[in-house]
């Protein structure tokens, strides 16, 4: 049987404050005639359906359109959460969802057997195992008690992750002996490349998983979380198929792909490459050069290409940040829009009790930056950082899993 891999659609995504509405559509529409053409029988969706965990009311129109769409392919689906769903809002409709042979897993159940989900070949049999599991929480893998020391935290996270795959392989194997089976996973694992649209999770990436870990019993692990797609480095076919649309201007030059297992040739994946519907152009240089290229830039794709510009001088100048602004006001080129511009310049002093550079925005800045910059201000020990830190972490994940 066919089956494809998927992840981190992040429907609801605003770049710049620009909606990602039309890509995610272009997508689904180019995706449905290639689920007939390569026929087929099932498609994993490995986290991140949605870019908010409280998605807005077009988000779930756009998400539930495309499982009517995908429906119509005789698909069976299975979608596990992300760190950024709220399992609760995934797995709400899921008993309507089973009617379409679609299956959410949204949050981790308490029976681990839940997750083990049958794919069917087209003539009806059981083929292969799914193992789906979902991103796993602080909740799904232990309670954790005050005193437990930094280091012993971040180890069993890691041990959680190990013991949960474990379980399934053990479960499943007893279940169904003869079946291969492939895993699913939303994680943040050891080795890999990642890009800045993805935020951190358990304890800021600190608890890193070893691939090694996942062991022998699966035939295929397919993976969420890192958007850039890549190969694990596993004893087992391990990938993160990465995200269908680029999500950041740091993701600008990844070749976004979907991954097609065919059963008859075993489990290494081949890649299908996604057409790009837009592009990213990101411009730096001083004034002329940024003149200069933005007169040349040629529009790519069917959508407006979205422009990034950073002005790089030697030497602060407002007369320069002007020019700046009055090339970004005046700029006019079809099909293209600058979404975002800044000016950095390399001998500008630091006035003494200011954080930042006066050329950066909040925006641009990640909380964990922003911490770091306080944090560097006080005399703490070292221990005392490690622990202020974790407790900044565990703020920061709650936090986001509210939004």
């Amino acid at each position: 049987m066919k089956i494809l891999h998927t992840a981190d659609w992040h429907i609801g995504k605003k770049l710049h404050k620009h909606y990602l509405h039309e890509d995610f559509d272009l997508f689904i529409n180019w995706l449905i005639p290639l689920i007939l053409d390569k026929q087929i029988d099932a498609i994993l969706i490995s986290g991140d359906v949605f870019d908010l965990a409280n998605p807005s009311a077009e988000a779930r129109k756009q998400y539930y359109r495309a499982l009517l769409q995908l429906r119509k392919t005789n698909c069976q689906l299975i979608i596990t959460g992300g760190n950024h769903d709220s399992p609760s809002m995934l797995d709400a409709p899921k008993e309507i969802l089973n009617e379409l042979n679609v299956t959410v897993i949204g949050g981790m159940p308490k029976n681990i057997e839940e997750c083990l989900i049958p794919l069917f070949n087209k003539n009806g049999e059981k083929e292969v195992i799914v193992a789906a599991i979902p991103f796993l929480r602080d909740s799904d893998l232990r309670s954790i008690e005050e005193e437990v020391v930094y280091e012993n935290r971040i180890e069993a996270i890691r041990k959680g992750i190990e013991a949960t795959f474990a379980k399934a392989a053990i479960t499943s194997k007893k279940q169904f002996p003869k079946l291969p089976i492939i895993a699913m996973g939303h994680l943040y694992a050891a080795g890999i490349e990642s890009s800045d649209s993805e935020r951190d999770i358990q304890i800021g990436n600190q608890a890193a998983f070893q691939a090694s870990q996942f062991g022998e019993e699966f035939s295929y692990v397919a993976l969420g979380h890192i958007h850039k797609p890549q190969r694990v480095n596993a004893q087992i076919p391990t990938f993160y198929s990465g995200s269908p649309l680029p999500l950041s201007f740091s993701e600008r030059k990844d070749e976004k792909r979907l991954l097609l297992i065919d059963t008859k040739n075993g489990f290494e994946p081949e890649s299908i490459t996604i057409p790009s519907f837009r592009k990213l152009i990101r411009i730096s240089g001083v004034i002329s050069e940024i003149q200069q290229k933005l007169i040349t830039i040629q529009p790519q794709g069917e959508l407006t290409n979205l422009i990034e510009v950073e002005l790089k001088e030697d030497n602060y100048d407002a007369n320069l940040i002007a020019q700046l602004d009055e090339l970004v006001t005046n700029f006019k080129q079809t099909n293209c829009e600058i979404v975002k511009h800044r000016a950095t310049f390399k001998n500008q002093l630091r006035e003494s009790g200011k954080l930042f550079e006066n050329h950066q925005h909040l925006e641009d800045l990640k909380p964990q930056e922003v911490f770091q910059k306080l944090l560097a201000q006080h005399s703490y020990t070292e221990d005392i950082k490690e622990k202020v830190n974790i407790a900044f972490q565990e703020l920061l994940e709650e936090v986001n899993a509210s939004h």
